[in-house]
């Protein structure tokens, strides 16, 4: 499986483990609702900056993150 997609599997599985919406993580980590679920989908790959943006939102390591 492309790490991408492993990303994209791993984000959602923290985001709904913590009980935190698209919307809501969307904000926090100061991107749109839309680019976060089309990164969950797999339509999109992020920069680095965004999986940063992600991680410190989710408050997970980038390492845990893309592992």
């Amino acid at each position: 499986m492309p790490p991408s997609k492993r990303l994209a599997m791993k984000l959602k599985r923290i985001r709904k483990e913590r009980g935190i919406t698209q919307a809501v993580l969307a904000r926090r980590a100061k991107i749109s609702r839309v680019y976060l679920a089309e990164l969950e989908a797999h339509r999109k790959d992020p920069r680095l900056s965004i999986v940063v943006k992600l991680a410190t939102a989710l408050g997970v390591t980038v390492g845990e993150l893309v592992d």
